[in-house]
């Protein structure tokens, strides 16, 4: 993995992106703002979820007014996501938004981002200039033109001396993406916003996102990011953690290491797999962790690979035919039955930090 980009560090309520600050995990509310009651709702469970930004549609008034309760109760930064309207953005952050998104593709007026800029400045937030491939007037070369849209637009708020900028450019085309994300990123400094737009079918999303999103961590470039699927967006937020876990750029619990199965596992490790994670929700935190890093749990199927992964793991259970034998730090313990392995696995899991 290359060295991270220096992006400028730009705050977003408690939330720090750019820098050496964690990649920050955002979402988008699924529900009408205006509804405060369910839009409240699906906030908190975003953050129990651990999204970290969210960002609401403001499609007229009503959802701009909405905005000033929904912040009181909320305990996460709220994006509001302009659009048309550039009248919107202003009422939004006088209704406690603790950012503003505009897409140049429909706020474009001059003296309209001059006044969206002069209030952000005065309420010390960000904006985030978002460029979706949707959104454009031309259709060729879609990368050139997104980065194009979106220097001409940071121009513009430099000229009103405002710099607490973030930056996205999402295509529906992971090429396109990743190319202008590469392009935009060898221009400025500012944070990026990482996306891929209009996915499709869920698992199509998540493998989309997951091929563009990876790629441009790898290549330290990005700052947060966002899954979009044509889904729950619990769904989006689990999915961003796991690209995040599995470059291991951020760990948000224990790793569980299991085998694909095949013809060779007795067992129902899928089962097994399943419940044992659940289980594991209900543990203490503290336990799921050995000196400081995350627990490591390999669940193997059978004796091919098995026995070398659960032996790298800190607990680990190889399975032949309806028993496996137990390894705990390197070492085989002794054999156990498949239908008591999850009671032995987390009696094992204290035991480590007993």
């Amino acid at each position: 993995m290359r060295l991270r980009r220096k992006a400028k560090v730009i705050k977003i309520g408690n939330i720090s992106i750019g820098g050496n600050n964690p990649i920050a995990i955002q979402s988008m509310v699924k529900t009408r703002t205006a509804d405060i009651e369910r839009t409240s709702r699906q906030i908190k469970e975003l953050k129990d979820a651990g999204c970290e930004i969210v960002r609401l549609a403001i499609k007229d008034n009503a959802d701009a007014q909405a905005l000033k309760k929904i912040r009181s109760e909320a305990k996460i930064p709220l994006v509001a996501d302009i659009h048309f309207h550039w009248q919107l953005a202003l009422e939004a952050i006088d209704n406690g938004a603790d950012k503003i998104r505009l897409n140049p593709g429909n706020i474009y007026r001059k003296e309209e981002i001059r006044e969206i800029a002069r209030a952000a400045k005065q309420a010390h937030i960000p904006i985030r200039v978002g460029v979706n491939s949707g959104s454009l007037r031309k259709t060729k070369n879609i990368a050139d033109v997104m980065v194009k849209e979106v220097l001409e637009y940071v121009k513009v708020l430099e000229e009103f001396k405002f710099y607490d900028i973030v930056i996205s450019l999402k295509a529906s085309n992971i090429l396109d993406t990743i190319e202008a994300y590469r392009k935009i990123a060898a221009t400025c400094d500012y944070p990026l916003h990482l996306g891929v737009t209009a996915t499709g079918l869920p698992q199509q999303g998540v493998v989309k996102s997951s091929i563009a999103v990876g790629a441009l961590l790898l290549e330290g470039i990005g700052d947060t990011i966002r899954v979009s699927l044509t889904d729950t967006a619990k769904t989006e937020v689990q999915a961003a953690k796991i690209i995040l876990e599995a470059l291991g750029l951020r760990r948000f619990g224990p790793e569980i290491i299991s085998c694909p199965t095949c013809g060779r596992c007795e067992v129902d490790l899928v089962k097994l797999v399943n419940e044992f994670e659940k289980e594991l929700t209900a543990v203490n935190c503290k336990l799921l962790t050995v000196n400081s890093r995350p627990l490591r749990v390999a669940l193997m199927g059978c004796e091919v690979n098995g026995p070398g992964e659960a032996r790298e793991a800190d607990l680990g259970i190889a399975f032949g035919s309806k028993v496996g034998l137990l390894f705990r730090r390197g070492r085989p313990q002794r054999k156990i039955s498949f239908n008591n392995c999850i009671a032995v696995l987390l009696k094992e899991v204290k035991d480590l930090h007993g």
